[in-house]
């Protein structure tokens, strides 16, 4: 591109931001006004009434009768207290991989003292539920005692099918217990956590959830309490059973509660569950997503982008992973510095410091998001390759406003 041309062009950025990484999400005002007063009593008195609230509407969001549980921590913390209340040291844990979140968790595992092994899916297709159960049906003496699935990998943008996993793991007549990590679907992918039968679940409230990173959630049942009963990897802080309707309140956080993020919490929960519903909600973000990847597909090019995950019903409506050989973080620096877009990394698609690391980024399409945000990053992207001469089809917005148009 002619530099002549670059000076020509003003800086387009100053004004709205806009947040389009796979998480932290784009928070809502009101959620943002819910949080901003002074710190409250902590002992007793409205604070511990909002926070009983909290419990059935994260149930509802996870669509589960069974427990829910609140840790100050993120998503590698939930992860260590769902090993750490399920199971042993020594104790060998099955990991289908499809995406680098995989090996976040297995790491974790490993830390803990667990076995983990792999079954490894690469970073472009879904688990194949078959071969997990083939291998369940190997382990005759039952020592896999866990199956730990991401149902979004939010670096390859993949949506596994948990169900199905479930099925596979029933006809298998193996008893381990099918723990699932919906940090990046939970509340915007389809999640039905008893009927699809996960014993465990996982998630944060920086996604979907809509509320500033600091806290992060353990669902579980009753198979999995009765795993807590041998488990020798808990200590006093990640246990979830005094956490788990607690007769005083501090036990719910094992000491003071991030309080400001629970009235965050309060007011994004009055949004999904009360608002708007979880199936509406649900809906949004699926016909979004269509529209994101139909622009996609429409921008598609020898040589330019393409989608990471080919087949569309492995495509989550969370997150969304690009390839563009060499030109990603161009293209991503580019709509962030010039446009006020930003978009994520390649994350865990290629070596760090590599040549294919910049050939990859994704996009955040959860939780407060809408037509008009969806319609503005994409043409935030297209003012971006165009200015960047990077190979692309044409008509990508309009194939977008035909899926949002309902045709």
């Amino acid at each position: 591109m002619r530099d002549d041309r670059i000076e020509t062009v003003p800086n387009l950025s100053h004004g709205p931001q806009t947040l389009a990484i796979p998480g932290p999400s784009i928070i809502p005002e009101r959620v943002l006004r819910a949080m901003h007063r002074p710190s409250p009593n902590i002992y007793h008195g409205p604070l511990v009434d909002l926070t009983h609230s909290l419990i059935p509407d994260l149930k509802a969001v996870a669509r589960t009768e069974h427990q829910a549980t609140i840790y100050i921590g993120n998503g590698h913390a939930v992860w260590e207290a769902c090993l750490a209340n399920t199971h042993s040291r020594g104790d060998l844990v099955l990991i289908p991989r499809t995406g680098t979140f995989a090996d976040g968790w297995g790491a974790m595992a490993e830390g803990l003292g667990l076995r983990v092994e792999y079954l490894d899916f690469g970073n472009r297709v879904a688990m194949d539920p078959a071969a997990i159960g083939q291998r369940l049906r190997e382990d005759t003496n039952h020592e896999i005692r866990s199956v730990l699935a991401v149902h979004v990998d939010t670096s390859s943008s993949i949506r596994s099918d948990i169900a199905a996993i479930r099925a596979e793991m029933d006809a298998a007549g193996h008893p381990a217990l099918l723990q699932a990590d919906c940090m990046a679907s939970l509340g915007c992918d389809r999640f039905e956590m008893d009927d699809w039968g996960a014993d465990v679940m996982i998630a944060g409230c920086q996604k979907g959830l809509m509320t500033p990173a600091g806290m992060a959630f353990v669902f579980y049942n009753d198979r999995a309490d009765r795993a807590r009963e041998r488990a020798d990897c808990v200590t006093g802080y990640w246990d979830w059973r005094p956490r788990t309707a607690p007769e005083v309140y501090f036990r719910y956080f094992y000491g003071t509660g991030p309080t400001h993020h629970l009235y965050g919490l309060r007011e994004a929960l009055d949004m999904i569950v009360h608002e708007e519903g979880i199936e509406n909600v649900w809906a949004r973000h699926a016909v979004l997503a269509r529209a994101l990847h139909a622009a996609f597909e429409a921008w598609e090019a020898p040589g330019g982008m393409e989608l990471n995950v080919r087949d569309p019903a492995h495509r989550s409506n969370a997150v969304t992973s690009v390839r563009l050989p060499e030109q990603g973080t161009r293209l991503r620096e580019w709509v962030e510095h010039q446009a006020g877009l930003t978009l994520g990394i390649g994350l865990g698609m290629a070596p760090p410091g590599s040549p294919e690391w910049d050939g990859f980024f994704r996009v955040g399409h959860m939780g407060h998001v809408s037509a008009h945000s969806m319609m503005g990053t994409l043409g935030a992207i297209e003012a971006g390759l165009k200015a960047l001469e990077l190979p692309h089809g044409s008509g990508a917005l309009a194939a977008a406003a035909e899926v949002m148009a309902g045709r």
